[in-house]
């Protein structure tokens, strides 16, 4: 029996059952990591501290009766130690990394009254005087300090947080997993739903191989590092389901020839909110709005313009609530003193402290060679091609797809990916060496993450030629399992080196 008579018998199986088997089987285990969500670093720590604790009671309860003090001095005394030493033993949190916790602590001063600062309202100034809410990401202007990242994101959250603390008595201090949970959820865990769904249909539309569509649905729930950041607060997530949703749309539109004015609308709001969590997918807003312009219909562009205008008003409104200015904290990285947001000395319960960003060490110092930093970005330690060799497929699938006999309208998408992938890559690479540190102590190249729906739809036309033999088959499915095995191995927490880092490191090849 050849390939073309197997497909037709699986053709009689409903390919989206087994494609939904396959999403749901992913949300649980995304489902689970997020209930999971701990520093488990520091769990056996945080233990032993705390059955030291009786041992150090009973200690001071004799040093007490032996100075001759009364019982009740004692046991008030013993209470208060007892208080100490709980509040000095927990360690564990649900935010994993300084990036995370960045957010985290605009989201409380946002909403809790006790960490709000009069007049800056976005100043995490006494958010971080709490213990465990230290965070590196942080700038300094006006005489207070702020998270570096644009503000749109953590005043959402904010949103969901308000209701949480002043409806139902959940805050930040004194529930941390709970609230972390129900956020988590709401702006990881479910959007993901939406982005497996829209890769799904995305698929469904440009092929009929059943093999195909099965493979790209299960590569988008277990093969990229998409899924791998579902349990922390961060902006690649989102990114990436702005991406999936954008081109689901785009290709309603440009393929299936569909012109209904929200659809043109609803394209530029989400194509507009992935800019604003990652800044190079304006490189995909501009392809779009060219694509609109020259081949669709030019009247339409009107609604495409306002759903995107709706959220940069929102964008550049809460950048100048926050910092008085439409430009982000980023644009203000140099300059003299006052100008550099990043160059500050700032006060932790009487500790003055230097920013980081002064001195900053190991891998957050930037590589000093563009040429080095371009072979690690593509196939060394943070390699898009080594940590995840699926996207190889995408490289051939491009390459066939444009060369094909597809229409226009697909090879019009194509070009729209290769454009962007390129842009985007050689915009990171080309960057000076400040910024040239890998995304920092994470578990891949993070900063592209938001391409990989784009990745998933561009490796189509070479899944169509390796589906028709076995060898190419397996072959697809030994690159799918090596990505999944790099997406699956920061199992706790993503803010972590890769595997391929951390075995180069470990082999005293690389040092940082």
């Amino acid at each position: 029996m050849n390939f073309e008579q197997k497909t037709d018998r699986v053709s009689s199986f409903d390919v989206r059952s087994g494609c939904t088997i396959l999403m749901v089987l992913a949300a649980g285990i995304m489902l689970g990591r997020i209930f999971a969500v701990d520093s488990v670093d520091v769990y056996q720590l945080e233990r032993q501290r705390l059955n030291e604790i009786p041992r150090r009671l009973e200690e001071r309860r004799a040093e007490l009766q032996q100075r001759g003090g009364s019982p009740e001095k004692i046991e008030r005394e013993l209470e208060r130690v007892e208080r100490a030493l709980r509040e000095a033993a927990v360690l564990r949190r649900p935010f994993l990394s300084a990036n995370d916790r960045s957010r985290w602590c605009t989201v409380r001063a946002l909403v809790e009254p006790d960490m709000r600062v009069p007049g800056a309202p976005y100043a995490i100034d006494r958010v971080i005087q709490e213990r465990l809410w230290d965070t590196i990401d942080m700038v300094k202007h006006n005489g207070h300090l702020y998270s570096s990242k644009p503000p749109l994101f953590a005043t959402l959250v904010a949103a969901e947080y308000w209701v949480l603390y002043h409806g139902f008595g959940l805050t930040l201090a004194d529930y941390p997993y709970q609230v972390a949970w129900i956020v988590l959820i709401t702006f990881n865990w479910l959007p993901m739903l939406i982005y497996f769904w829209s890769i799904q249909r995305l698929v469904e539309r440009i092929t009929s191989n059943p093999w195909v569509q099965l493979f790209v649905t299960g590569s988008a729930c277990f093969a990229t590092f998409v899924t791998t950041f579902v349990n922390t607060l961060n902006n690649h997530l989102p990114g990436a389901v702005c991406a999936a949703v954008a081109v689901e749309l785009a290709a309603r539109i440009i393929a299936d020839g569909q012109r209904r004015w929200w659809l043109f609308a609803l394209l530029g709001l989400v194509m507009a909110l992935g800019v604003t969590f990652e800044l190079p997918s304006l490189i995909l807003w501009l392809l779009l709005l060219v694509i609109i312009a020259r081949f669709v219909f030019k009247p339409v562009l009107l609604w495409y313009l306002v759903g995107s205008a709706v959220v940069f008003a929102a964008f550049f409104y809460t950048n100048w609530l926050a910092h008085g200015t439409i430009s982000p904290p980023y644009a203000h990285r140099s300059g003299g003193p006052g100008e550099n947001w990043y160059d500050y000395e700032y006060e932790v319960r009487g500790r003055k402290i230097d920013s980081y960003w002064r001195n900053p060490v190991g891998i957050d110092k930037g590589e000093a060679s563009a040429w080095v930093y371009a072979f690690h970005v593509l196939v060394g330690h943070h390699g898009i091609f080594s940590l995840t060799p699926l996207w190889l497929l995408t490289v051939a699938g491009c390459w066939w797809g444009l060369r094909s006999s597809r229409g226009p309208e697909q090879k019009l998408i194509l070009l729209a990916i290769v454009l962007a992938s390129v842009i985007c890559v050689a915009f990171y690479i080309l960057r000076p060496q400040p910024d040239r540190s890998y995304g920092g102590m994470t578990c891949c190249f993070r900063w592209v993450l938001w391409l990989a729906p784009l990745w998933l739809y561009g490796m189509v036309p070479a899944l169509e030629r390796l589906a028709s033999t076995r060898l190419g088959r397996g072959l697809a499915l030994l690159l799918a399992a090596a990505s999944a095995m790099s997406a699956a191995y920061p199992t706790w927490n993503p803010w972590t080196h890769p595997w391929l880092y951390q075995w180069l490191e470990s082999a005293g090849w690389i040092s940082y």
